[in-house]
């Protein structure tokens, strides 16, 4: 096993790289820019984020035609320049990319186009929501659908299998956001009660509470959108356990246990569960990434928090290189890291399981 996750790691930066350099290329032919976005500030269009123009920049009021950019008409070329060295593209894309991995390999993510912070100031700002969100949406989703899905196969086609099966199917259609949504409107002021708040993961005065009204505090303003997630994600993982278990169930060597008198609990949990439990943990880090970072996006958009999600779309709509590959290389390595650990998983729950022998 040694072998096998020292060669893994070696292959952590090869597989960065490869997910570096082709979404570096797709960026170049993408419509837009960073260059575009100041010049569409820059002629009206949105007035108050022109302060990320330097000062030399900004003092040039007319100008003349440039067709390199969309919306460089009547421009000056001098401050078409002047930005394109502001934002680096002043230098070809082939030493662009190679100082980009360069730096990334010492962590060093660079400065935001249009906030006065650097990139790695802005993942640890964000980290601690998306964090938040993530591992415990994971935690309860895991909670909830490994009993249930267990039960569901000892039970199948019982009445509680039917019941709880239409939970599922109802849990599995109804999109994240609108269960949030609805979550807001019954308990968070919009109609009925005004039971939980919507803003951020604390109150402002967090600072000023006990470490008991501290943890109060914090579960208060984590309960809806945790809730909202939950829902959205519990209900394949319980039928990927309900299916699991149920295929397990039917083989012949459970059937031998059964002739040999075990009892059901000895059967399902001394055999079963650990043949069982396999494509089960192998979905974990998948389940962790979307919760981590895809499925918090709207959640973090409902219910006003600042997560990375919400930092990675803010970043792609505006074009903050930085952010977006900064971010992008980080639920990279999170994502190849998270399924070492799966594997690693797979061999301590089951021994039979050799990876270096592939």
């Amino acid at each position: 096993m040694r072998n096998y996750i020292i060669k893994r790691l070696l292959l952590i930066p090869v597989t960065l790289l490869g997910i570096l350099a082709l979404n570096f290329i797709i960026i170049q032919f993408a419509p837009g820019g960073p260059v575009e976005h100041v010049l569409a500030q820059y002629r009206g269009m949105n007035t108050d984020a022109t302060s990320s123009i330097s000062g030399q920049a900004s003092a040039h009021m007319e100008g003349r035609l440039n067709s390199k950019y969309q919306g460089a008409s009547g421009v000056p070329d001098d401050l078409i320049k002047e930005l394109e060295k502001q934002f680096g593209f002043d230098k070809p894309a082939y030493i662009r990319f190679f100082k980009m991995i360069k730096d990334y390999a010492l962590f060093d993510f660079g400065k935001s186009f249009y906030q006065d912070k650097t990139v790695g100031q802005l993942i640890l700002e964000r980290m601690p929501v998306s964090v938040s969100l993530g591992l415990w949406s994971t935690l309860i989703i895991y909670i909830i659908s490994i009993p249930l899905g267990i039960k569901k196969a000892v039970n199948d086609g019982s009445k509680f299998d039917v019941i709880t099966s239409l939970g599922v199917v109802i849990g599995s259609a109804m999109p994240v956001f609108l269960f949030a949504v609805f979550l807001i409107v019954f308990f968070a002021g919009g109609t009925y009660f005004n039971w939980f708040p919507l803003h951020s993961l604390t109150s402002d005065n967090w600072s000023e509470l006990s470490w008991f009204g501290k943890i109060k505090d914090y579960f208060w303003h984590i309960t809806l959108p945790v809730t909202a997630m939950v829902v959205g994600g519990f209900a394949s993982l319980t039928m990927l356990t309900k299916n699991s278990f149920l295929d397990e169930i039917n083989k012949q060597y459970v059937l031998t246990a059964k002739a040999k008198g075990l009892n059901q609990n000895q059967i399902l949990y001394g055999h079963v569960f650990r043949n069982a439990m396999l494509i089960v943990i192998a979905g974990f880090p998948s389940l962790l990434i979307k919760m981590l970072f895809t499925g918090s996006l709207l959640i973090e958009v409902i219910f006003s928090l600042n997560g990375l999600g919400l930092l990675g779309y803010q970043s792609i709509m505006t074009r903050d290189y930085p952010v977006i590959f900064g971010t992008m290389y980080i639920f990279a390595l999170l994502g190849l890291v998270l399924k070492l650990i799966s594997d690693i998983t797979y061999c301590l729950i089951d021994p039979r399981i050799n990876f270096e022998s592939r």
